[in-house]
């Protein structure tokens, strides 16, 4: 009886410091990149990284955003793994929800993808760099490691690369999210669908390259997954509306264990996102999430 009692002791320690380490060794980046339409894809022949992550992981260029098509409550449903009607978070500059959370975590917001990785371990290295600062209203920042807004980001384009590169270095974080307003700022400024606009795409694939080179150079890079998407689309000079070229954004997962030249064909919606990202790390998700973890990206997964 003892020598089983020791047996089964050994299994769960094991299992528990298994676990331990599988989070210490697992790498998600997520690149966000507001106001990024899957239309315009197919249209943009500067772009080599994000086609090499399609040609060699999994997309979708039918993500769809949750209504209405603007950036608060995207960023939240993408994070949030719920809808608008459960978080809350209802307009285009969001900070707090107009309606109440339909549930809330021991720091008073709707459990994030931050929230159940902190909660469940602890000891993961995390971060969440942006150039809007809006987003840092929706993430649950003291479940966080690193939270960080780049000021005056348009007089300093490359600044969020940079930190996002020291720091991929330093830390070797567990989950990281960086996002960028360039892509937005341009169809805001010059219209969607124009030369701007496809400039500021080029400016973002090439900031994606520095991420990736970052991994290699911290070490990480066999062990990360890449996610690369946006809150929402656009039309002319805005977005909002209940049109395709608003809703539709890109899902591009890239790297260790992810399908090959794969396209989804899942139905997919801005708070799979979250659930996709807790599926990586074999995390427990609330019962309050109604995001689906996109489970035919992963090898030997239908």
């Amino acid at each position: 009886m003892k020598q089983l009692f020791f047996i089964l002791a050994l299994l769960l320690a094991t299992g528990g410091s298994v676990m331990a380490k599988s989070v210490k060794k697992q790498h998600v980046i997520l690149i966000g990149l507001d106001g990024w339409g899957a239309y315009s894809v197919p249209k943009a022949h500067d772009i080599p990284n994000i086609k090499n992550m399609m040609e060699h992981g999994a997309y979708t260029l039918m993500k769809r955003s949750v209504l209405e098509s603007s950036s608060a409550i995207n960023w939240a449903s993408m994070f949030n793994g719920a809808c608008t009607e459960q978080h809350g978070y209802t307009e285009w500059g969001s900070r707090t929800p107009e309606i109440p959370s339909a549930i809330v975590n021991s720091r008073g917001i709707f459990p994030t993808i931050y929230s159940i990785l902190y909660e469940q371990h602890p000891e993961a290295e995390t971060a969440c760099m942006m150039e809007w600062d809006g987003i840092k209203y929706l993430v649950d920042s003291l479940a966080i490691s690193r939270v960080e807004v780049v000021a005056d980001y348009l007089n300093n384009l490359d600044k969020l690369t940079e930190l996002a590169e020291d720091y991929i270095k330093e830390k070797r974080p567990n989950f990281a999210a960086f996002c960028y307003d360039g892509i937005d700022h341009a169809g805001h400024e010059s219209g969607h669908d124009t030369p701007a606009y496809y400039d500021a795409i080029a400016r973002a694939d090439r900031y994606v390259g520095r991420i990736i080179q970052a991994t290699k150079d911290a070490g990480i890079f066999e062990n990360t997954i890449f996610i690369i998407t946006s809150d929402h689309g656009g039309k002319e000079k805005g977005h909002g509306g209940k049109t395709l070229l608003e809703m539709e954004t890109p899902f591009i997962i890239y790297g260790k264990g992810i399908k090959e030249g794969y396209q989804i064909t899942d139905v997919m919606m801005q708070f799979d996102v979250a659930a996709t990202i807790a599926e990586i790390f074999h995390l427990k998700r609330p019962q309050a999430w109604r995001g689906q973890p996109i489970t035919s990206v992963f090898k030997g997964r239908r």
